[in-house]
């Protein structure tokens, strides 16, 4: 049976949950829920899905805030319309990060209020900003045990899934080499390395303790001398630890008294690491340093055979995307269709390239209304069908031992509205100005990203998520410190690869969103300019865009003739791989605009 999640919820079951929670909560006044795991990273285990448990929220971002009277769930713009289809009525949707959670205690608590949090759930850095904008309002926050735990009667047991090699020749560099490097650095002590995916990379080790992205449940300590203690649950690591030259294989429950162990200093990184390890080592007088991840940087920089692997998985994946496509061009206007079946068949078109490894997240498929709900996930009872003169969203991706790919198409069903293609071609345009950039070394995310609403914002109209996330290697489709956002500082290097999605969203009717995954590259010097390093973009997707929904006339010259480059590349690189009805279609997809 398909299955869009893995933890029962639904709104009916918010209200007795929620009233349990406050049985307990003592003389607490707040509780905090974050969707959060010990390891910091972004995607949880079934066992952490604690958020959507209490809720109903199954979204892969948010939090809840659960007071006496009345319990908040905070949000961010992708997610508006599916908290209120989800949540029950006791739970009021909260618009972060417009509304940041020290000014809504604030509002909601009395001076000297208690809040509780598992300090396994909570950043260093996190905490001290909370506890730093309530400390007028003597706000405090008490670390406590995880009270959804003590009410959760049937959670799921935690991952044990095996840890497994990931190829050096993939990876383009070995653990060994990769250890060194980082701690040249390091003089003396440790770096205390709780996110998974850092994990995975430095060790070239991947796992399936988290559905949909191959990384470890483990801790790791990187030590001054290049060696590193990687704390694993008993049986997940034993098959790998062989290979690592330079690593100690410890138990995950000695983690805690082992860093009351240490030699100082203990490097952490703040925005990463649980509060309750930093409380561990000042409780027993470590001196505590505080640094960005060192794994950070790198594993955002691809390195040749990285990128290599991304074109590779790239290529394999439009194959798929292609036939898919095709198929979807000749059944979907006969209206038989239905959100699931769509999902259902993409993936079987992926399996067929037999080298998916899985999907890296799961599919977005949003038929007319459901399009507008930006992380929207079908499930049995929101199956919606696939009617002819409606648009249809779907951003899916996969898992492939040499590349994680990230690709959204919207596509009109039968006959497209007018309005839809003006707002198609708006969102494209967009997008086609972040290909084409070309930028100064040093300029962030945040620089590019205006690019890609431009169009958009002339007309009016925005989106309400950003313009593009970093993407791993064979990781997670997340991946940091870079992205295409208002918000993001970061300033882009060579090798950081990225989404470019642009959309637009009318509630109750349509979403619209167009996504290519690009790398950064050294741009080639221009005759005429003054010897400034330049950066530009390398496109990774090869994939038709649905010309029935392009409107040539809103498009410039430049724009028309990347289009059609883009087209012509796409055959090119894809011709060769498909035949038949397949071939004949994308000839016709691929055609120069008339």
């Amino acid at each position: 049976m398909f299955q869009s999640f893995e933890v029962q919820t639904s709104a009916d079951q918010g209200p007795p949950r929620l009233k349990a929670l406050r049985d307990i909560m003592g003389d607490l006044d707040a509780f905090l829920v974050p969707r959060a795991d010990v390891y910091q990273g972004e995607y949880v285990a079934p066992c952490d899905e604690r958020l959507a448990w209490l809720t109903g929220f199954t979204g892969s971002a948010g939090f809840a805030v659960v007071l006496k009277e009345n319990a908040g769930v905070f949000v961010d713009g992708r997610y508006r319309l599916q908290v209120v289809d989800q949540v029950a009525s006791e739970f009021t949707p909260v618009h972060w990060p417009e509304t940041q959670l020290a000014e809504w205690l604030r509002d909601q608590l009395p001076n000297g209020g208690r809040v509780g949090f598992d300090p396994w759930l909570h950043t260093v850095a996190e905490m001290r900003s909370l506890n730093a904008a309530l400390a007028e309002d003597e706000i405090t926050f008490q670390p406590s045990a995880n009270l959804i735990d003590r009410i959760w009667s049937d959670r799921p047991t935690p991952p044990s899934a095996v840890f497994t090699k990931h190829p050096d020749t993939l990876a383009g560099e070995t653990a060994h080499s990769k250890c060194a490097r980082l701690s040249d650095e390091m003089l003396d002590g440790c770096f205390v390395l709780t996110q998974p995916d850092s994990i995975a990379w430095l060790l070239n080790i991947r796992s399936t303790d988290i559905r949909r992205n191959p990384v470890p449940h483990a801790f790791a300590l990187l030590n001054a001398d290049g060696s590193v203690d990687l704390y694993a649950r008993a049986g997940k690591a034993d098959g790998i630890v062989a290979e690592l030259d330079n690593v100690r294989l410890c138990d995950e429950n000695d983690f805690l008294q082992d860093l009351s162990d240490l030699p100082a200093p203990v490097r952490l990184d703040p925005k990463t690491c649980p509060i309750r390890i930093a409380t561990t080592l000042a409780d027993a007088g470590i001196e505590i340093l505080h640094q960005e991840d060192p794994c950070l940087m790198p594993k955002a920089c691809k390195n040749a055979a990285e990128v290599a692997g991304a074109r590779a998985a790239h290529l394999r994946d439009a194959v798929a995307m292609v036939r898919f496509l095709a198929w979807l061009d000749a059944e979907a206007p006969g209206g038989t269709l239905r959100e699931i079946d769509v999902v259902q068949k993409l993936e079987g078109f992926r399996r067929d390239t037999n080298q998916l490894r899985d999907i890296s997240f799961e599919t977005i498929c949003g038929a007319g209304e459901n399009g507008a709900i930006v992380h929207y996930r079908v499930s049995e009872s929101t199956n919606r069908p696939v009617n002819p003169g409606e648009l249809l969203l779907v951003d899916s991706g996969g898992q492939y031992e040499d590349g994680t790919t990230d690709i959204t198409r919207t596509i009109a069903i039968g006959a497209p509205m007018p309005d839809a293609q003006t707002c198609y071609t708006l969102v494209l345009q967009g997008m086609i100005a972040v290909s084409r950039a070309r930028f100064p070394k040093g300029v962030g995310g945040q620089h590019l990203d205006a690019l890609a609403r431009m169009p958009l914002w002339l007309a009016g109209k925005d989106y309400d998520h950003g313009t593009g996330h970093g993407v791993g290697s064979y990781l997670s489709v997340h991946e940091g410190p870079q992205s295409l956002s208002r918000r993001n500082t970061v300033a882009l290097r060579e090798g950081m690869i990225l989404s470019n999605e642009p959309g637009y969203y009318r509630a109750g009717h349509f979403g619209i969103r167009i996504e290519n995954l690009i790398v950064t590259q050294t741009a080639p010097s221009i005759d005429d300019g003054d010897d400034r390093d330049m950066l530009d973009f390398e496109t990774l997707t090869w994939v038709p865009f649905d010309r029935h929904l392009i409107l040539r006339e809103m498009l410039t010259g430049a724009e028309r003739d990347w289009i059609d480059r883009y087209h012509a590349d796409t055959l090119e690189k894809i011709a060769p791989l498909v035949e038949g009805s397949v071939l004949t279609w994308l000839g016709a997809a691929c055609a120069p605009l008339s």
